[in-house]
């Protein structure tokens, strides 16, 4: 079987955890023989044990992710889910250096967000394809992807990879709600909110450490440029 997302012009690449990490998901949850018929449904059935290892046709992520709601309709939401923190947990893990995360989490809140919105846009193009994203400060931030080509029931996919991200990297709490766009099933809007904090501070519920009394705040000539915030592709 060849999923129809599969015969149309190819149009971008993503990141292969949106394929690698999804096969997880399934054979975790469901078993290996559910991953397989998933992975068939698409038309991509190597590529469950042979995971790409480089940025990928996102025509793929489409079909996987089209079969995985034609195949397991009730269950597909929680597993998009649970791909997409994997997909973060891998990228902060393997992509953001060990010093950019120390900065992250000892940052004030609305600084620390600034600097993760900055890198998210900059490596926007390894998780949103052929769309276009853009980022706005605030609160709630905006994160908006344009001409999303991997459109699913309440974008779970990215909700979730957004919302681990700024859990374990700014601050534990912060929700991320995906807002539909209006009248373009391609815009999808996501509103970032931090927990309050006083005076901008972490509070004691910061991503996994209290911050030392005698550890002092990042300097500005110590905040990385978010051009460091990633190595090679970011999914």
């Amino acid at each position: 079987m060849t999923s129809p997302a599969l015969n149309t012009p190819p149009n971008g690449k993503i990141g292969p955890n949106a394929v690698i990490q999804l096969g997880h998901a399934v054979t975790d949850r469901l078993g290996q023989a559910e991953a397989v018929r998933v992975f068939s449904h698409a038309g991509v059935p190597d590529m469950l044990e042979t995971p790409p290892e480089d940025m990928t046709d996102e025509r793929v992520p489409v079909a996987l992710y089209q079969a995985l709601w034609h195949v397991h309709p009730k269950e597909a939401p929680t597993l998009a889910h649970d791909a997409g923190v994997r997909t973060a947990d891998y990228v902060i893990a393997n992509r953001i250096p060990g010093f950019v995360k120390g900065i992250l989490r000892l940052a004030p809140q609305r600084l620390a967000q600034r600097l993760l919105l900055k890198a998210i846009k900059k490596n926007a193009w390894t998780f949103v394809g052929s769309g276009q994203c853009e980022t706005t400060p605030g609160s709630p931030a905006m994160i908006t992807v344009k001409d999303n080509p991997l459109v699913m029931p309440d974008c779970v996919w990215h909700s979730a990879v957004f919302t681990r991200l700024f859990d374990q990297l700014v601050a534990r709490g912060t929700e991320v709600r995906h807002v539909c766009g209006k009248g373009d099933a391609g815009l999808c809007k996501f509103e970032v909110t931090l927990p309050d904090a006083p005076d901008g501070e972490k509070d004691d519920n910061g991503p996994k450490t209290k911050r030392l009394r005698n550890q002092s705040r990042p300097t500005v000539h110590e905040l990385p440029d978010s051009a460091a915030f990633f190595t090679g592709h970011w999914a």
